[in-house]
């Protein structure tokens, strides 16, 4: 009975994911794609809309959102041109688009407020506002709040709230609403990677010299260092209870905040990092924003990607616990190493390589890649997670040069697919692509214009609630829809 009951609901699953990819499902509600594909964990009330307030489109960093994508179909596409590459793109609960972008002429880090529309001229933006210049990775990672407002630490050390507002002839503003000074928890030559707010409104950051730090709502911080030697490269999540996961380039940690306000560590996961920094990726350990997801209350277990040499490893734990589920050789099919968060949500993993991948430039002190160079081979692979363990779903060979993300309304995975030589040139183009994530196959593909400065750099789409597509590129924006 319970093997029959498997079989028809495979079959169930097999069917709306192919009504979903041809349109017919689209009007489904968040709780429906849930039902489908997840839970989501419960939203943070801190946060702006679900699917759209993190560059990994939740607290959780589940790189996945019940919002709808444009479906499987030829798509139209927009180049609009900021001479900036732009890793971030948020939309509020008002509609704008709240980009933070590192521009080509000075590298200064810059919040472009943004008509989703792009009815203004190409090239423009409604407001801009430009930011102290600090640490590469602290020109990355930001969030909005519930009130829209973009929350970054600048390169002063500065936590800020940036809010928007339009005046009564119509002209849009960015300022700075609220500055919190950090200087007396991150120390000079040290520099904010990542930050996510808990349920409290509390927000938590972690720098790149590895300190985890948390300013609770009063402004009143608080910090601690974790191990010597390790630094951290990539953002943190957090989950509906408030634990808060950190990846360094040892070890994975999970945390919480004690007593009296200050972060405190509930486990710590040390992982194989390998010889060396892959090709393909920014520093040596995890390339993984830790990935909150599970069946229950879709924050049940914790997730990142290893650095060993030879096969990568999907590592995947129990929140709260650190108890390890399973390690899942990954990318057998393409490159074995992932520089991305992965997907995650209900019992389902997908991890994309980026093995390879051509970045035009580096963090200073990433290290030689080891080995020195590798062709960009791409590759996806979905894992799912059983109560004896995970097994692999499907592999795929497509060469992903963007952060894939999960349309649960529509069954679709949307990234950029890379097209050109293994051994990637500056004439490659590029590919706005979906794919089956019930099957891994591609269910359509579009080409995009432009050229190598349209890049998307393994940057994570936005998909807006009118069904777009907004990528950031080398060089800006690329409208899909």
């Amino acid at each position: 009975m319970k093997r029959t009951r498997r079989r028809s609901t495979a079959r169930l699953r097999t069917a709306v994911t192919a009504m979903c990819a041809a349109g017919v499902l689209v009007a489904g509600t968040p709780a429906q794609a849930a039902a489908f594909w997840g839970p989501f964990a419960a939203p943070s009330p801190a946060l702006g809309p679900q699917g759209s307030s993190t560059m990994h489109a939740d607290a959780g960093s589940s790189d996945a959102t019940p919002l709808a994508g444009p479906g499987a179909r030829a798509v139209h596409t927009t180049i609009y041109p900021l001479a900036a590459a732009c890793p971030t793109l948020l939309q509020g609960s008002d509609g704008m688009v709240v980009a933070l972008c590192t521009t080509m002429a000075g590298r200064t880090p810059t919040v472009e407020l943004i008509d989703p529309d792009m009815t203004g001229s190409l090239g423009t933006a409604s407001a801009t506002l430009p930011l102290a210049k600090g640490g590469l990775l602290g020109g990355v990672y930001a969030y909005l709040d519930n009130a829209n407002r973009l929350v970054v630490v600048d390169g002063q050390r500065r936590l800020l709230r940036i809010a928007h507002a339009r005046d009564a002839a119509g002209r849009w503003s960015l300022q700075v609403a609220s500055s919190v000074d950090l200087s007396g928890v991150v120390s000079a030559g040290d520099s904010v990677v990542g930050l996510v707010p808990d349920p409290s409104g509390a927000v938590w950051f972690a720098t790149e010299h590895a300190v985890a730090g948390r300013v609770d709502p009063s402004g009143r911080a608080a910090a601690i260092s974790l191990g010597g030697g390790e630094m951290v490269e990539n953002s943190i999540s957090a989950t509906p209870n408030g634990r808060i996961a950190v990846a360094t380039t040892h070890a994975l940690y999970e945390l919480r905040s004690g007593a009296s306000g200050r972060p405190e560590v509930l486990w710590r996961k040390a992982y194989d990092r390998g010889p060396g920094r892959k090709p393909g990726q920014l520093s040596w350990g995890t390339g993984s924003t830790p990935v909150y997801f599970g069946p229950d209350s879709g924050a049940d277990y914790v997730a990142i990607v290893d650095n060993a040499a030879g096969a990568a490893h999907l590592l995947i734990f129990r929140s709260g616990t650190g108890q390890s589920m399973c390690s899942q050789p990954v990318l057998t099919y393409g490159g074995p190493g992932s520089e991305n968060a992965p997907i995650g949500l209900g019992r389902t993993v997908v991890v994309a390589s980026t093995y390879g991948y051509p970045y035009p430039a580096l963090p200073q002190g990433a290290g030689p890649a080891v080995p020195p160079t590798a062709p960009f081979t791409g590759g996806m692979t979905r894992v799912d997670v059983g109560a004896s363990g995970c097994h692999t779903v499907w592999d795929n060979k497509v060469r992903s040069s963007a952060v894939p993300m999960l349309s649960a309304r529509d069954g679709l995975i949307y990234t950029v697919n890379r097209i050109g030589p293994a051994a990637a040139t500056a004439v490659d183009g590029f590919e706005f692509t979906a794919v089956n994530a019930e099957t891994g196959a591609i269910a359509a593909h579009s080409p995009l214009p432009g050229t190598i400065a349209e890049d998307p750099l393994q940057t994570a789409p936005l998909i807006t609630r009118d069904r777009r597509v907004l990528q950031g590129t080398l060089s800006g924006i690329v409208r899909i829809g």
